[in-house]
């Protein structure tokens, strides 16, 4: 017998029944570019322009290449040849808007800095090659440069973990993780900072500003120099050792990609590269993003297409990631960005407001992604919610993985900016918390580094404000600490026990770092002090760092060690008069008091029947609770069918609920 044939998206969901035919040509025209560019063959063994245009030896020579049709003259110029155009270091046409040059390799040493001199009718100018795989700065003049990197290869130690079914997302950016003032490294991360992963429990680190960008400010999110690691954080080698060290760590590393723009400067991005405005990018108003002020790719055009698949080939091959978050996936989907649009509507999917282009070429790198590495995993950063989007692709969907469930940070801060929490409604949290797509898979967040930045406030600084600069000691008597403390725990921890199938965490928010994130710049000075991470906080015993940091690093080790996230979430109770939640997944049964000074004695709700031990709670004391609760106790679900709660079982499970308290039980018989 076969196996069965997978349901259409359509199929899966009513309300997609009407778009049926859009679906299919989405999916006919996928396959339609698949052939045009691999043919009959895998597409994977048809993208390799990595490999064909950089700078590189073979057979007794450098060769370079560049694809510059509006070229008219094409130079290599470097401290090779004391900076000067000649015409031994002149490119020759290649065909198809390729330009080509071959010198005796003794005539270019590792170290050597260099550029083109690209020239067309009515001007000239340097620039970076596109395929470059190394890109320095000169401190002093902040001129940047392709560096020539010609060093042996370096010797994997490690295989990858393997597949993440419910990743646990430890999200950090190399350069603001040390807790000094300065830009650090991936030796100093790899040193000091991925222990402390491995001890709190993640398994996959997603990091952030790989790829070369000019301005460090931009979080990495404005990319000239696509191939290029940046090197402000160290060399490839240096990068390869950390992503090794993970691997014996059991942990996965997953790139932030940046494929929806590119930095508008043309000295050190593809901008106007050979004169022409839309080599690289839409002609016109589309290929400029109005709100990122950089260049949108016409992702329409062949060669647009195999130098971002051949992107995504170079970093799973040449630094064995593990898979990529693809950043500003809205952005790439519609022609307007998504900017200032509710997307109430499925039309909105299907309409001429989408760029199908765009849809394809996701849907190409999800395959080649997958081609190249089955067990990679590969995350979607979409605010639209664009239907299929993470469905497999045989079933009319993108191919994502997963997708980040963007909505649930922010209604973290409507519920904490505009109401008081004795008002927040534990239905709509279980509804806003858990409404999603049954064929998508979604990773779930409180707060990643977006909430961080200046111009906003982590969650913890939204519920304590100033007195976090007063209230944090151990001894402290502080009615607001003491809320925010409560709060913050059981706003992980409900967010992290509905997840859909994965969780993520930002660099230091596991014990509740302070302040905001302000990248060195003009306005500030040009100063590091909150571009860091101050990992000496949680370190003090006397400070309450250490406890949150407890409580987040025993979610993390619980959620994992039972594989909670891999069944679906059953509500239980939502209980609007005394504010409590309840919910069993898998075997254990999560519940929440969010009421702010009611404690709740023998609180009996339909269960399961069977015996109970409570793993954890946010009460106690090594997580900066009050120990109303007794560690390890247990609780035996009593025959009759409780009045509370969903009334599906016919036995009740009575429960000491203290006020702003988190409870965690699992069902041992």
């Amino acid at each position: 017998m076969g196996m069965p044939k997978k349901k259409m998206i359509y199929e899966a969901d009513p309300w997609l029944g009407r778009f049926s035919g859009d679906v299919d040509r989405r999916h006919d025209f996928i396959l339609k570019t698949l052939g045009k560019l691999a043919g009959n063959g895998p597409l994977s063994s048809a993208v390799n322009n990595h490999l064909y245009y950089p700078l590189h030896r073979e057979n007794g020579e450098w060769i370079i290449r560049e694809w510059a049709p509006g070229a008219t003259r094409l130079y290599l110029i470097g401290d090779f040849n004391n900076w000067k155009r000649s015409e031994g270091w002149a490119f020759k046409p290649a065909g198809q808007g390729n330009w080509e040059l071959r010198v005796p390799d003794f005539m270019i040493r590792h170290g050597e800095l260099y550029k083109l001199w690209i020239e067309w009718t009515g001007g000239g100018a340097e620039r970076i090659p596109a395929y470059v795989r190394r890109v320095v700065q000169n401190p002093e003049t902040k001129v940047f440069s392709a560096q020539v990197w010609d060093v042996a290869p370096y010797e994997w130690k490690h295989k990858g973990p393997g597949k993440r079914v419910s990743p646990m997302i430890y999200e950090c950016h190399i350069g603001m993780s040390s807790e000094d003032e300065k830009v650090s490294t991936f030796d100093e991360f790899r040193r000091t900072v991925l222990p402390r992963v491995k001890r709190l429990g993640y398994d996959t680190l997603q990091i952030m500003a790989l790829q070369e960008h000019p301005y460090y400010g931009s979080f990495g999110y404005q990319v000239s120099n696509f191939f290029a690691l940046s090197s402000r954080f160290g060399t490839p080698e240096d990068f390869k050792a950390l992503v090794d060290d993970a691997h014996s760590k059991g942990i996965a590393v997953i790139m932030d990609i940046v494929h929806s723009h590119s930095v508008s400067n043309e000295a050190e991005g593809l901008s106007r590269f050979d004169g022409r405005e839309d080599l690289y990018f839409y002609a016109g108003p589309q290929g400029h993003h109005p709100a990122w002020g950089s260049r949108c790719f016409d992702y329409g055009k062949d060669e647009v297409k195999y130098f971002l698949l051949s992107n995504c080939k170079f970093w799973l091959e040449e630094y064995h990631l593990d898979g990529f978050r693809f950043d500003g996936v809205t952005s790439m989907l519609y022609w307007d960005h998504g900017l200032e649009k509710d997307f109430g509507d499925y039309a909105l999917y299907f309409d001429n407001g989408v760029d199908e282009n765009a849809v394809c070429y996701l849907a190409l790198a999800n395959m080649l992604v997958h081609e190249i590495n089955p067990n990679a995993i590969t995350i979607a950063e979409d605010m639209s919610g664009m239907a299929g989007l993470a469905a497999p692709f045989e079933c009319g969907g993108v191919g994502f993985d997963f997708r980040m469930a963007m909505g649930i940070a922010d209604h973290w801060i409507k519920w904490i900016k505009e109401r008081r929490d004795e008002d927040w409604s534990p239905g709509e949290m279980w509804y806003e918390l858990t409404n999603k797509r049954i064929d998508e898979k979604t990773v779930s967040y409180a707060e990643c580094h977006d909430q961080a930045l200046v111009g906003d406030k982590t969650i913890i600084f939204r519920l304590m404000d100033k007195e976090m600069y007063f209230g944090m000691r151990t001894d402290s008597l502080n009615v607001t600490v003491d809320r925010g403390v409560a709060l913050v725990k059981l706003i992980k921890l409900l967010t992290a026990a509905t997840a859909g199938n994965g969780y993520l965490n930002f660099m230091g928010n596991e014990f509740g770092h302070p302040e905001w994130i302000d990248f060195p710049r003009e306005g500030n000075g040009w100063s590091f002090k909150y571009a860091r991470r101050q990992w000496s906080l949680p370190s003090d015993s006397n400070l309450r760092y250490r406890l949150l940091e407890n409580f987040d690093s025993a979610m993390i080790h619980f959620l994992r060690k039972y594989r909670i996230l891999t069944s679906a979430p059953e509500l239980l109770v939502a209980d609007e008069d005394k504010k409590v939640l309840i919910f069993m997944r898998k075997n254990c049964i999560f519940a929440f008091n969010f009421n702010a000074s009611a404690s709740f004695d023998n609180y009996g709700f339909s269960s399961p029947s069977g015996d109970y031990v409570l793993e954890f709670c946010s009460d106690e004391a090594g997580f900066d609770g009050f120990s109303r609760l007794a560690a390890g106790e247990k609780h035996v679900a009593v025959s009759g069918k409780s009045p509370n709660g969903n009334q599906l079982y016919d036995h009740t499970l009575f429960l000491y609920l203290p006020c702003r308290c988190a409870l965690v039980l699992r069902k041992q018989s």
